[in-house]
């Protein structure tokens, strides 16, 4: 009892300086990009600032989380949401919690995955709680306090993503499944997992996903369709991807962009592709070249940034693009870090 006071203690300290440092700093915030070396013998969380005038992103610094990396085939590794980040320890059974006070980002302690589960591949936050998909567990933990608040067991190891909507939580199994999460009237997962049925032609290695509302879009990466929408109900709307199809093209990771517009980073085709869609279809619209292999990507909190991160063509290892957005959702390139000595990144997230 009195080292959950104590923890609740520290975390009230945490919110109320970052808050009062938020509402000090609030007319000269910058945007920061967050990411993590995944090593599996001390990951880091390092930070970069975009300069859109000089169209640069420089390194910040670089966090060791205290914990060690080493996922693989997943997204959402790296979130940031209000004044709060996360990231996850693959190696070390925990993620750790990232706090931003005016125009840096500093860490804040690790968080115990609940009893018995293992390996940490995503998160997403959301409405007061983190949600956590490992090895056999997806769960929640009441944010930022950390506390496991829903644990909902998995028998299927090949996690990819988890993310949250309105009223429902969703994971992707690169083994070939869409899980429904429930969630309680508080928001934290509840009950057990259902699995949604896809069609064949969006069935193969579900990767990415990400929320409008209480719409889910998925990535289905080594299917003809590889974009399809999910509503709470579960009927599945699939949609054509760039052709030719995997392995030519797979879009495998997903971020919401503005308005009706959905971004893909599509690993084998080299490049991010977009998609529009409404609530139950759409069309893949164009891509749009990298000059390496892309993962995981993420909007900025006001839709006006797009930051990607990809493994060079050049042998320079992990970088980070960032693309300005435009009124109609076209991406222009505007920065790309420099090498930092990571062999690549995992999780991208945008602090604003």
């Amino acid at each position: 009892m009195k080292r959950n006071l104590s923890r609740v203690g520290v975390v009230l300290a945490i919110m109320l300086a970052a808050i009062a440092s938020a509402a000090a700093n609030d007319h000269a915030r910058d945007t920061l990009v967050l990411t993590s070396t995944n090593s599996s013998t001390g990951n880091e969380a390092v930070v970069f600032k975009l300069n859109p005038g000089t169209s640069s992103l420089t390194e910040v610094n670089a966090l060791p989380t205290g914990g060690n990396g080493g996922a693989a085939g997943n997204a959402g590794a790296v979130q940031f949401a209000g004044l709060f980040g996360a990231v996850v320890n693959y190696g070390s059974n925990n993620f750790t919690r990232l706090v931003r006070y005016g125009n840096s980002i500093q860490l804040a302690g690790n968080v115990a995955l609940a009893a018995n589960c293992t390996k940490p591949v995503s998160v997403a936050l959301q409405y007061g709680h983190a949600f956590v998909l490992g090895a056999n567990c997806a769960e929640s933990h009441a944010w930022p306090q950390g506390f496991v608040d829903g644990v909902v067991k998995l028998s299927d190891d090949s996690g990819a993503q988890i993310v949250s909507g309105q009223t429902w939580a969703a994971a992707t199994l690169a083994s070939g499944s869409v899980l429904h999460l429930p969630l309680s009237g508080d928001g934290a997962l509840a009950g057990s997992s259902t699995s949604v049925t896809l069609p064949e032609d969006a069935n193969n290695t579900p990767l990415g996903a990400a929320f409008w509302g209480d719409l889910l879009a998925v990535n289905p990466a080594h299917s003809p369709d590889s974009l399809a929408l999910i509503d709470k109900a579960g009927d599945v709307f699939p949609i054509l991807g760039p052709q030719p199809a995997y392995p030519g093209n797979a879009p495998c990771w997903l971020a919401k962009g503005p308005g009706n517009i959905w971004y893909s980073g599509n690993s084998p085709g080299q490049a991010v592709s977009i998609f529009f869609t409404d609530a139950q279809g759409g069309v893949f619209y164009k891509s749009v070249a990298l000059p390496g292999v892309p993962t995981d990507l993420a909007v900025s909190p006001d839709s006006k940034w797009l930051a990607v991160i990809y493994t060079a063509n050049d042998g320079s290892g992990g970088r980070v693009a960032v693309f300005s957005i435009d009124s109609f959702g076209d991406l222009t390139l505007a920065a790309t870090s420099n090498p930092v000595g990571a062999a690549s990144f995992n999780g991208v997230a945008i602090s604003q």
